[in-house]
């Protein structure tokens, strides 16, 4: 309802006996409406945008609305005691989240509060949750791979530490799945995570801290959670309070950080919600105007840091959801436009058992290479084209025509190859491994293996190479030059396998 001149003058009237006369309204003011989270208050003329502001019986507010004569704030706590009338404070500063070491391996909330009772986090300093980016100078080339252990995306979408790359489908089909496997996929290698559960249900984030416990990857991950239960002004802070610490390891502690926003859809939800209370003009879809910049301010806070300012990097990986299959909606086209690439997840390909259901098609890295081995950039260059291959002879043979010997041989490797594409959930496999199934694949040692037996082949096969150290040990050595050298041995070692071992027992 808006408020009319005559009432906020009476409110003032009533309630002037409680103001501290001699405070200034550039440093106070009064609460002339309150509902829903958002709070309208009369004074604090010189209060600026984001700042935090404090109520009476000691709550906290975000400034997010300055008109002429009112103050527009959410309130961030879960407490509803604010009443009209009640006398606001300026705090003179932004909203800050709680930072150090200790994090790693606690459940919190935006505000840095733990959630998972195992006591109090003693911190050591706080940061601003909204910082400015690293500006061009700042940033130097992403060239170093952060592998997912999913060989659908390591071998044809590679993610490189530095890199915003978007997970985009339709509900229930594994998006939240990836990147708890990226997670797990760190282990041992010096990387900190950061999940960032926005709008999901308390018993989704128990299982997945569970699921993390489970692969020892809690002991470098930090979750933040932000429930369906909490406000919406819990949920819009979140991602940004989860990029603040990210960017505490990553400038201060030079290390690199990989953080997973799950998700931006219900992030936007939350904005929206928030903005129409305030009432904000609606636009698209219901969405304010600068629901764009939202999400474009959040994740311009990734990238790879110069050598002069330590060298550490943010991986930020988004998620979004779609409506049936409907990427060009609002607020997935605004980030697809945002970030370094997306991986599209596909509903029919997740029905039909073929998981992790990665649409090769409709997924992209523009990192690319760039952000790969010399061994898997060698490897896996003909995988694309030979599944779009696969994919159009698919569709000619279902006219039911005679088909050629050719034909059909192209047809039985277009199904071996989404066979090795296929992987359970939270068992990321090595890139070293991942290397050795491809290079099977792609060079026609599996014409004879029967396609039910390519997952047993390729078991064994990896079995058979851990214990053959000579290749191993050339490719962790690998150097560009020796590449040839080390594919020629790795295909003596998968025909030494195939004649010893596979060969005897068929």
């Amino acid at each position: 309802m808006k408020l009319k001149a005559e009432e906020i003058s009476n409110v003032i009237k009533e309630q002037i006996q409680n103001l501290d006369l001699s405070a200034d309204m550039y440093e106070q003011g009064i609460v002339v409406s309150a509902g829903d989270g958002i709070v309208k208050i009369y004074g604090l003329s010189g209060c600026e945008y984001g700042e935090i502001i404090v109520f009476e019986n000691g709550e906290n507010g975000l400034v997010l609305n300055l008109e002429e004569q009112l103050i527009g704030a959410i309130i961030i706590d879960d407490n509803k005691n604010i009443k009209e009338g009640s006398i606001v404070k300026r705090t003179k500063t932004t909203a800050h989240v709680p930072v150090c070491e200790e994090l790693l391996g606690r459940v919190i909330d935006p505000l840095g509060k733990p959630l998972d009772n195992r006591g109090e986090i003693k911190y050591t300093q706080t940061r601003p949750i909204e910082n400015p980016a690293p500006g061009i100078i700042d940033r130097k080339a992403i060239t170093r791979p952060l592998q997912t252990g999913i060989i659908a995306i390591d071998s044809m979408i590679p993610i490189g530490k530095g890199q915003r790359e978007l997970i985009i489908g339709d509900k229930q089909t594994g998006k939240t799945t990836i990147g708890i496997d990226t997670i797990i996929n760190q282990n041992n290698k010096d990387v900190v995570c950061i999940y960032v559960a926005i709008g999901q249900k308390a018993s989704d984030i128990s299982t997945t801290v569970d699921t993390l416990k489970r692969h020892d990857a809690l002991k470098y991950t930090i979750i933040i959670a932000a429930t369906a239960s909490d406000s919406p002004a819990k949920q819009y802070i979140s991602p940004y309070s989860g990029c603040a610490i990210a960017e505490y390891f990553m400038y201060e502690k030079h290390k690199d950080v990989l953080i997973v926003y799950d998700d931006l859809s219900k992030h936007a939800i939350a904005y929206r919600t928030i903005s129409l209370l305030l009432r904000r003009p609606p636009g698209r879809e219901a969405y304010p105007g600068d629901v764009f910049y939202i999400h474009s301010r959040l994740l311009e806070r990734a990238g790879q840091l110069n050598d002069n300012l330590g060298g550490g990097s943010i991986t930020a990986i988004p998620i979004v959801e779609t409506l049936d299959e409907d990427i060009s909606s609002y607020i997935p086209t605004n980030i697809i436009s945002i970030t370094d690439g997306q991986i599209h997840l596909d509903t029919e390909l997740f029905h039909s058992g073929h998981r992790p259901a990665v649409n090769a098609g409709l997924s992209v890295s523009r990192v690319g290479g760039a952000a790969q081995t010399e061994a898997m950039k060698k490897v896996s260059g003909s995988l694309r084209i030979n599944l779009a291959q696969y994919r159009d002879l698919e569709i000619f043979a279902q006219f039911g025509s005679e088909l050629d010997k050719v034909t059909k041989g192209k047809i039985e490797e277009g199904e071996k190859l989404l066979e090795i594409l296929k992987q359970h959930k939270n068992s990321p496999m090595n890139i070293d491994d991942q290397v050795i199934i491809l290079y099977t694949a792609l060079n026609k040692f599996l014409i004879d293996v029967p396609l039910k037996r390519v997952k047993e082949f390729n078991e064994n096969l990896i079995e058979y190479t851990n214990r053959n150290s000579n290749l191993k040990n050339k490719l962790s050595d690998l150097k560009s030059k020796d590449i040839n050298e080390y594919i020629e041995e790795m295909g003596n070692t998968i025909s030494m396998y195939k004649k010893e071992s596979w060969d005897n027992n068929v």
